[in-house]
């Protein structure tokens, strides 16, 4: 263990000595550059390989170079190696000016919906490993402690073991000291019947020590040639979003039906409608798969050597999709204005938590989080408010039993060919 803990540092002392891109900062609900400009996010989903696609150089080198050619500046990536050297492929994309935004969990250590949900020592170690690997490149602008943990309308009682990991996450820093504390959020399912609940209660009080930094949510509503900003409800989620008190933006969205993609959402996102309110978006996703999402194609894969079957390429020679020329155009189009930090004075103060509704908010705004090593209670689980307080708790390691997540948390994870998610999760049952 001290082998594998000071090999990290040094990863985390030579990234700060050596990427020059000055970390984000937030204040009020905006992210801001080291210039006091303020930053928005023009990002991409980047899980090229389903465990890890920040170790291979030559790689990020490739992908990086057409990155800059499309304009983003940042990454989302969902499943990383907290062991593995991610020096390289970080300064590859520092050198473009691209942010990486890392999920904390890895595929036994996800916090579960079903399960009951729950919280312990086993999955907080998993997301401080990959926490401390992370935390000395300064091009790191964020980390999630989870993606699409609740799905459903009445899975809200999953909640407050999200806020909960926020909680032993934020005080893991505080205890090693972090020379900056890296904003930590959650990223959303875009459940209608949970709007704005479950984004006001992870952000809920004044106790930022309990709040997420940023929220984002993976929508896909924008679709088509026939849609519009109030067609697509992009209205409706920016009228929830107006008081927010931390940074808001989309973690996923580009809907693909029908094709070809437009992106036209880009412009009320980075336009007068929304630019007040949020900070951007990631578009999903870098590579081309079955689910035709891909910006680029690294051509078919060898059958001899595919993994669980899967029919494309995890990596070669990027090849740009017409998507990726719509949305190169696009973005070079949209250029928000925001406001300068020395000029912002955020008016959102705290919001207040939402009283729990029967059958769709099933979290009482008085209760306890749980406590590391706390399981939800049968009646909480089953939709009834429980006193978290009185519940017993297991410390024992998670138990996976939910493929669903497990396959990248529903159908925005990865969103991987069949065989590929059966692969990847047979490998995750060895780790």
């Amino acid at each position: 263990m001290k082998t594998v803990t000071l090999a990290v540092a040094a990863v985390g002392l030579l990234a700060t000595s050596t990427l020059a891109l000055e970390p984000l900062t937030i204040k009020g609900s905006k992210f801001f550059h080291s210039d006091g400009t303020q930053y928005y996010m023009k990002g991409i989903a980047y899980q090229r390989s389903p465990l890890d696609p920040l170790i291979d150089k030559k790689q990020c080198q490739m992908d990086a170079k057409l990155m800059k050619e499309l304009g983003a500046n940042a990454i989302r990536v969902y499943h990383v190696d907290s062991s593995a050297d991610h020096t390289d492929c970080m300064k590859a994309f520092e050198d473009i000016g691209v942010y990486a935004f890392i999920d904390l969990d890895d595929f036994p250590t996800y916090i579960e919906q079903d399960g009951p949900p729950h919280w312990n020592d086993t999955q907080l170690t998993a997301y401080t490993k990959t926490l401390d690997n992370f935390a000395g490149f300064s091009n790191l602008g964020g980390v999630f402690v989870g993606n699409e943990i609740i799905t459903r309308s009445n899975g809200s009682f999953a909640a407050p073991y999200i806020k909960a990991a926020v909680r032993d996450v934020k005080a893991y820093m505080e205890e090693k000291k972090f020379a900056r504390k890296i904003p930590t959020g959650y990223s959303a399912a875009d459940i209608a019947e949970l709007r704005p609940n479950l984004q006001n209660y992870l952000a809920c009080g004044d106790d930022m020590s309990v709040n997420v930094d940023f929220f984002g949510l993976n929508a896909y509503e924008w679709c088509g040639e026939e849609t519009d900003y109030h067609i697509s409800g992009y209205d409706q989620l920016n009228k929830n979003a107006t008081d927010y008190p931390v940074p808001i933006f989309f973690s996923e969205t580009g809907c693909n039906v029908p094709t070809p993609r437009t992106f036209k959402d880009q412009f009320a996102i980075f336009g007068p409608e929304m630019q007040d309110v949020w900070s951007g978006a990631i578009i999903y996703e870098w590579i081309q798969e079955d689910n035709k999402y891909g910006l680029i194609d690294y051509g078919s894969a060898d059958p001899k050597t595919a993994i669980g079957g899967d029919t494309w390429a995890r990596g070669g020679t990027p090849t740009p999709l017409p998507d990726f020329t719509v949305l190169r155009d696009v973005w070079s189009s949209v250029s928000p204005t925001g406001v300068k930090l020395d000029k912002y004075t955020s008016t959102n103060g705290p919001i207040s938590c939402p009283d729990s509704t029967s059958g769709i908010w099933n979290v009482n705004p008085t209760s306890a989080l749980p406590t590391l090593g706390q399981t939800a209670q049968a009646a909480e689980a089953s939709g009834t408010p429980a006193d978290r307080a009185a519940a017993t708790t297991n410390s024992g390691a998670a138990t996976t039993t939910s493929s669903q997540n497990a396959a990248g948390t529903n159908e925005a994870m990865v969103r991987l060919s069949g065989g590929l998610v059966a692969a990847v999760i047979a490998a995750a049952a060895l780790l």
